[in-house]
């Protein structure tokens, strides 16, 4: 766990929320939690909010109405 904390640079309470809340895929090894990379890249690319225009928006928004 402390690995899987410092590439996504957060905590590793962080990191044990994720799992007892079931939000990341993990394997269990007796007491050992593993993770797979892409598993991590996957939770942090669901994240990802895309930047965006706020002039598209203001025309988006005028055409709706």
């Amino acid at each position: 766990m402390p690995e899987a904390a410092e590439y996504m640079s957060t905590t590793v309470r962080f990191i044990r929320r994720l799992i007892a809340e079931r939000r990341v895929p993990f394997h269990r090894l007796g007491r050992l939690i593993r993770f797979k990379r892409a598993d991590l890249d996957a939770f942090i690319e669901a994240g990802r909010v895309e930047a965006f225009d706020p002039s598209a928006v203001l025309r988006h928004f005028r055409s709706a109405s």
